[in-house]
């Protein structure tokens, strides 16, 4: 039986007394609310057992009972309901949260009254109005129950009814024993049997209705279900979940609640030596290394290099970060007959002997992503703790030592990659950026404005829908840096703008000579009688310096036009890492109308009634819905 366990974080060195600190001093004498914010981020960023996780929960509790003001994305109410007894989990999920950097609140409803609580529009439950609910059943009641699954629907209908909010749902701990045996499912009725359909079925069920799933079983499996329920805890507490499996249990829910805010890595870093092969390829030379079939050693190597291609091949980005000889590093990848990672899925090589972390700092600037978007896989506890230090915000985790085989279970059980869907822009991601190395290798040189027309871009754009919902959705929620109010917003929020009559979205396609970029921008306009607000309007970075952002606002004012509106309204609310678009409602003609709103955001007007469109050397094209 594997104990549950935060295994890819570095032990709490010295957490104690940094907790016992906190713990003694009042807020006023901690510092600044983002220094706080952050020296409690970083023990939550340590392996954490259920004693430790509820001291660092109740000083979140205490230092923030209200999100900190400059917190990035949006804070987090979330009711969990359930057969059970729950409170011992809402702890791990707010400390869980903040290893992510979401603010949590929790509400649990009391001991198997969650339909009370739904149905009863005076409840604390509607108090609270949560924007997320999690529906978290016992086994032992579901087994008993007709009709289950269909109970679970009609519970889901009934939160989103009420709150409009988003909603997760538990899978069920396989807790019943079997009457039969090893071939239960002979056994009609058997109440083993009867959980593993179910959850089956919940599968299917959530798929259709878009509720995301906290995929407990298949984690109970994996640890062994008495890993994470006692029968003796059940009959004394009705505790489902022991409280040693918590503070994974709050992993498994923070991940997807940051998967829907965008707030997930987007590239994996590599080490050579010792990490993707055995061995030191400047040493031992290319047929030194260990690596592919014929030892346990190279097959290990061998495994991780398949887990690092699928994960390109679903679009994460991957990347070397390597002390080699450059043209050394490149021969393994080059001509090694058991290399399964070849070049072309590889977006950013470094290979030198500079320290890691300031080639780290390169890699994020190659890919024009933040450094806390980078997972950094390094054999080394000595570079390990270099970037820890130096870099924090990079996600280090630990590797074990001399144990390749463990790897790619590791990264996937710290969820740096959760995703709640897949898109198409996902699948072409590694060969977009390959096409975006080839544009920079044209550009070197070249007038801008000919190399421009040459591209042959065109930029494609329509009203939101059904089709591009999640990448509309995707975009939104991880797009930081163009992006001018950083506002998230979830699936359901974005669908009721395709339906209401005072909003419109638009999302912006580029093509070019080189390729298909995907979706690349995205744009939400308010109207208020001849005034038309922009809410949203975010770019990927990937298509900077391309003159998109006129030809876009060409297409925003086209649509603000025939819906009625005489102005344009721009905001610029500024956060930590949008500071690129801080001029652009300047630089594209609008006039500062506010400064410093109350949510320090300043305004921008664009009179529509003289407005003459930006010539481009972009064709665009408007598509129907």
């Amino acid at each position: 039986m594997s104990k549950p366990e935060l295994s890819w974080l570095p032990e709490p060195t010295g957490w104690s007394d940094r907790i016992g600190q906190i713990e003694a001093a009042q807020p006023s004498a901690l510092g600044q609310s983002d220094d706080l914010w952050g020296l409690l981020g970083q023990l939550a960023r340590t392996r954490l057992d259920f004693l430790r996780t509820e001291r660092l929960a109740r000083q979140i509790s205490r230092l923030f009972p209200d999100p900190p003001s400059d917190l990035i994305g949006k804070p987090v109410r979330l009711a969990i309901l359930g057969s059970s007894t729950l409170s011992h989990l809402e702890g791990s999920i707010r400390v869980a949260g903040l290893r992510r950097g979401l603010y949590v609140q929790t509400y649990v409803c009391p001991y198997d009254l969650y339909l009370q609580d739904l149905l009863d529009a005076g409840s604390a439950l509607h108090r609270f109005s949560p924007t997320h609910v999690l529906f978290s059943f016992d086994g032992r009641r579901l087994a008993a129950m007709d009709g289950a699954g269909d109970h679970l629907k009609h519970g889901w209908d009934l939160a989103r009814s009420a709150f409009g909010c988003t909603v997760l749902q538990q899978t069920v701990l396989e807790v019943e024993p079997p009457r039969l045996g090893q071939n239960e499912q002979r056994l009609a009725g058997s109440p083993a049997e009867r959980i593993d359909r179910l959850n089956q079925a919940l599968r299917i069920a959530a798929d259709e209705a878009s509720v995301h799933l906290i995929a407990l079983d298949r984690r109970a499996r994996k640890d062994g279900v008495r890993a994470w329920h006692d029968p003796v805890h059940w009959a004394r507490t009705k505790q489902e979940v022991t409280p040693h499996a918590a503070p994974v249990y709050g992993d498994l829910v923070a991940r997807v609640l940051a998967a829907e805010q965008g707030r997930v890595a987007k590239c994996l870093v590599l080490d050579l030596d010792n990490t993707l092969w055995g061995g030191v390829i400047g040493d031992d030379g290319l047929d030194g290394i260990v690596l592919g079939q014929g030892s346990a050693e190279g097959e290990a190597y061998l495994a991780v290099q398949q887990y690092a291609a699928d994960l390109a091949d679903r679009g994460v980005l991957l990347a070397i970060c390597s002390k080699n000889d450059e043209a050394i590093a490149r021969s393994a990848f080059e001509r090694h007959p058991e290399m399964h990672l070849k070049l072309d899925r590889i977006s950013a090589f470094v290979a030198n002997w500079d320290d890691k972390a300031t080639n780290l700092r390169a890699i994020a600037a190659m890919l024009n992503i933040g450094l806390d978007s980078l997972v950094f896989l390094d054999d080394s506890p000595f570079e390990r703790d270099l970037v820890r230090r130096v870099l924090p915000e990079v996600m280090t985790p630990e590797i074990p030592d001399d144990e390749p085989a463990l790897i790619p279970n590791l990264i996937a059980d710290a969820g740096y990659f959760e995703a709640l869907a897949l898109t198409e822009e996902d699948l072409t991601r590694t060969r977009q950026y390959a096409d975006n190395r080839a544009r920079a290798a044209q550009t070197a040189g070249t007038d801008m404005t000919a190399y421009l027309a040459d591209l042959a871009m065109t930029l494609e754009w329509r009203p939101f829908d059904t089709a591009g919902l999640a990448r509309i959705v995707q975009l939104i929620n991880k797009t930081n840096q163009f992006n001018l109010t950083t506002r998230r917003y979830s699936a359901a929020e974005v669908s009721s703008v395709i339906d209401d009559p005072d909003a419109f979205g638009l999302q912006f396609r580029l093509r070019d000579r080189f390729g298909d970029n995907g979706m690349i921008a995205v744009v939400i306009g308010r109207l208020c009688g001849s005034v038309c607000t922009i809410d949203t309007w975010l770019m990927s970075c990937r298509v900077l310096g391309r003159g998109v952002e006129q030809a876009s606002l060409n297409c925003i004012v086209d649509t603000a036009r025939r819906r009625g509106a005489d102005s344009l309204i721009g905001v610029y609310r500024p956060t930590a890492k949008n500071a690129m678009v801080a001029d652009l409602f300047t630089r594209l003609g609008f006039l500062r109308e506010h400064q410093q709103m109350d949510d320090g955001a300043t305004s921008y007007r664009l009179d529509l009634r003289r407005y003459a469109p930006f010539p481009s050397t972009i064709e665009v094209e408007e598509l129907s819905v």
